[in-house]
């Protein structure tokens, strides 16, 4: 087979501006292709946001030129192929309509023989308003069904199947783009054509059964050659089928294994037809869900291999909303800082994308498991027939496409529809009708899931308590998975993460603002100020400025000025989602899983998470690489007095060493505690106690700080009595020098310094950062980036007391 990839030469054309020839390559979106050409501002700069939305009020053309020769021509098959076509698009093979798409998540294959011919032809993809076809669509449906207006600028989304937050979300620009984010391909093919292959597990006590099918064109009467590590097996296809099998069993398989837990070993997998080859790399695993009840509930456990695993990361969205900048080498970033910050698990939210298939590649050779949302997301969903056959077809392209990644451990059916029906007046008045509007289509998203892959889960939606429980799951922590927001969209203290006990919590979140290094990149220096009009632009969530600020009051002392508001917002978000995560962590095996919003950004803007747009750290994500470490001391305070839990997240024993102190605020030290302790494989062992009676004399007086090592990592975890701003801190004086030769910063303190962060206006991180530094201790800290002079030149090192 021969593949001609369609990435150059193309023309952007909008028939509304005629005036308008681009020249552009594949992969694109229009924004992208107008900004590169001067002709929109930056959407992602001030106030831009609003100067650009004409582009979605055009329809678009892209068009390109490819030659044939008369050889080409005879081949069997000539197919184009299409995938991530972005959205309501009429293809056009030398001026006859091959077909109108209206699903950005189809992957598109067309017989185009018929209207080739030799020498010049012209592919030419015309994309209508994707506003006016979701309104269209929206009117034609027998009854209202409400979308998330609350979220999404434009109205109707949820009719249309094009990624949801194209329309804007309460952390995303709205750019309603166009375009084709996988380059096209013309397929020439001689011989009947091998479609797809799969790779199926079944495990026994003797080892794992492998059956390999490749699926292929009636009548292909040809060997096929299955591969599978060292294994080979030729087998003919039969005249009356499209499929073709090959078993083996391997007796003693290496095995795949999430980050920290193993390693991730990856089998080729290969099958051949003729000159057609499609290459695959498989990780060995077998993957349960354990949801057994007990006494309280029921368990939300992913099992691996036989073993429990403690889901610890956040939630995905797109990297980018211009998505021609989806780049290989982004996807290397995002996902390596995921797993640097200890990360084991990552949930593909439901109302952006299905990844790419590098994603999905890297998460199975990093250790990341994917938690993989169906595209819906916040809002309710059509159940008419032309609705559910579109998402049906929707679903066997993509779950067919990705089957055969190992990092995949559950399919679930939405993000938070379930809890939709009880926010809009239309539902709330008849929620019989909207419940089972809500289950026409989640049944049948479930019986494509499981005739498409039997192997994994079906769960019906996030959060949910399980199969047909359309009870409250924000709230009740005892079985299925939760969304926990009552901190930052009711308003509650941090303590409100210590009244729950989720079994596996896959939303909860608090915003921070960005850094004053990405402030520089997208706001000027005039309005730097959190209620200037462009730094209010980059905060889509209404209430957000109001609640970082007000809950500065209850915690800390008023920052005293627009750079030190910024570094005292990021020390609240990472002190949130520490808080809970130290308590759920100190609960396990009763927790099972933690996945903080958000991992990344879309933009610049303020937000929920824990990387920046630019890929800076936040304070958050040097916090996670400590608590989501595989051992990690927990401090629990309950009516009996202070715990320090050590928790220990792998398979094997593991012996520990920590070291418990207590300072006073001026810095001296009261006591010092060498702490030894065997830990068995997944064991939560209680190491230390302070009764009640002996903490009241302690806890104005000072902090207590456990300093151990994990993977390797020297890591720290404090407590404090109460907030900050009633505690008895002493003033710090952090000075800093540089070691050129190390590509490190030296760090020196008079008195304790809280929350100790080194920020750069260059690209890279640091090797830790937002730590405590003990006074007249040396703490050396390795830049890792490309570009020290910079770092050094524009460093910043903030810390708790000189924050006002």
């Amino acid at each position: 087979m021969v593949v001609l990839a369609l990435s150059e030469d193309w023309c952007l054309s909008s028939p509304q501006h005629p005036q308008l020839n681009l020249p552009c390559k594949m992969p694109l979106d229009n924004y992208s292709v107008l900004l590169e050409a001067g002709l929109i501002d930056d959407p992602y700069q001030q106030c831009n946001e609003s100067k650009v939305q004409w582009v979605a009020k055009a329809d678009w053309c892209l068009s390109h030129e490819f030659e044939l020769e008369l050889a080409q021509l005879d081949n069997d098959f000539i197919e184009l192929k299409l995938s991530r076509l972005d959205t309501v698009v009429d293809v056009y093979i030398n001026q006859h309509k091959l077909a109108s798409c209206d699903n950005m998540f189809r992957l598109w294959r067309f017989d185009i023989k018929p209207w080739l011919k030799e020498g010049r032809n012209q592919l030419q993809l015309y994309f209508h308003r994707a506003d006016v076809a979701a309104q269209q669509r929206a009117e034609k449906l027998p009854f209202v069904v409400p979308s998330s207006m609350g979220n999404n600028q434009v109205p109707f989304m949820n009719s249309l199947r094009k990624t949801q937050c194209h329309a804007g979300w309460d952390w995303g620009i709205c750019l309603m783009v166009s375009g084709v984010y996988q380059t096209p391909q013309i397929c020439f093919n001689q011989q009947a054509r091998l479609l797809a292959t799969q790779v199926e597990q079944h495990w026994s006590e003797t080892g794992v059964t492998l059956q390999l099918t490749a699926e292929h064109d009636l009548n292909c009467q040809q060997d096929i050659q299955f591969q599978f590590g060292e294994h080979s097996i030729v087998v003919t296809a039969e005249p009356a089928s499209t499929i073709s099998q090959a078993s083996i069993h391997i007796a003693d398989p290496q095995l795949w294994w999430p980050a920290g837990y193993g390693e991730q070993v990856l089998h080729c997998f290969a099958v051949t037809l003729g000159e057609q080859r499609i290459e695959k790399k498989v990780g060995l695993r077998k993957l349960q869900l354990n949801t057994q009840a007990d006494s309280l509930g029921s368990a939300m456990t992913v099992m691996i291999n036989d073993v429990a695993i403690t889901a610890k990361g956040a939630n995905w969205i797109p990297m980018d909303a211009m998505p021609q900048r989806q780049s290989v080498a982004r996807y290397q970033q995002l996902l390596g800082d995921a797993k640097a910050a200890s990360m084991n698990m990552l949930r593909v939210w439901g109302g952006g994308q299905y990844e790419s298939d590098v994603f999905y590649q890297l998460c199975d050779e990093l250790g990341l498991m994917v938690w993989q949302d169906m595209m819906f997301a916040c809002s309710l969903y059509p159940s008419t027939d032309d609705f559910v056959a579109n998402v049906e077809l929707e679903l066997r392209d993509q779950i067919c496409r990705l089957r055969d990644y190992s990092c995949i451990v559950l399919w679930c059916g939405d993000n938070e529809v379930i809890g939709a029906i009880n926010w809009y007046p239309e539902s709330k008045q008849n929620r019989e009708r909207y419940v089972v509007n809500y289950d026409r289509l989640n049944r049948a998203i479930q019986k494509v899931v499981q005739a498409c892959d039997p192997s994994r889960v079906f769960w019906p939606s996030s959060p949910c308590n399980g199969e047909l429980d359309y009870g409250d799951a924000w709230h009740d922590d005892n079985k299925g998975d939760m969304h926990f927001w009552d901190v930052w969209h009711s308003g509650k203290s941090f303590s409100a993460y210590q009244q729950i006990k989720p079994r596996f919590c896959s939303e909860f979140g608090y915003q921070s603002w960005p850094s004053l290094a990405e402030v520089k990149t997208f706001v000027a220096e005039e309005d730097w100020n959190i209620s200037s009009p462009t730094f209010e632009y980059h905060q889509k969530n209404p209430s957000g400025n109001s609640i970082i600020t007000e809950m500065f009051t209850r915690l800390f002392r008023f920052p005293a000025n627009f750079e030190q508001m910024l570094y005292l917002s990021q020390v609240q978000q990472a002190l949130a989602i520490k808080t809970a995560c130290d308590y759920w962590r100190a609960n396990s095996p009763w927790c099972r899983g933690m996945l903080y919003w958000q991992l990344n950004d879309n933009w610049p803007v303020s937000s929920w998470s824990s990387i920046e747009y630019s890929g800076r750290w936040k304070q958050l994500h040097y916090h996670a690489r400590r608590f989501f470490a595989p051992q990690y001391a927990s401090f629990v305070e309950t009516e009996q007095g202070l715990q320090l839990h050590m928790l220990n997240d792998c398979r094997r024993d593991i012996s520990m060493q920590c070291r418990l102190r207590w300072f006073d605020w001026q810095g001296q030290q009261l006591s010092d505690e060498r702490l030894e302790w065997q830990l068995s494989a997944d064991e939560n062992a209680l190491i230390w106690h302070c009764e009640a009676a002996e903490l009241a004399k302690k806890r104005e007086a000072g902090f207590f700080i456990a300093q151990w090592q994990s993977e390797a990592q020297e890591l720290q975890n404090c407590w404090f009595s109460g907030p900050p701003k009633a505690l008895a801190m002493a003033k710090a004086k952090v000075s800093f020098e540089f070691d050129a030769a190390q590509q490190s910063i030296l760090l020196t303190s008079d008195k304790p310094a809280f929350f100790v962060h080194l920020e750069a206006d260059a690209p890279g991180r640091f090797e830790d950062s937002s730590f405590t530094l003990l006074p007249n201790e040396v703490r050396k800290i390795r830049y890792l980036g490309d570009d020290y002079p910079q770092m050094a030149a524009s460093l910043r090192v903030y810390h708790l007391t000189d924050s006002y």
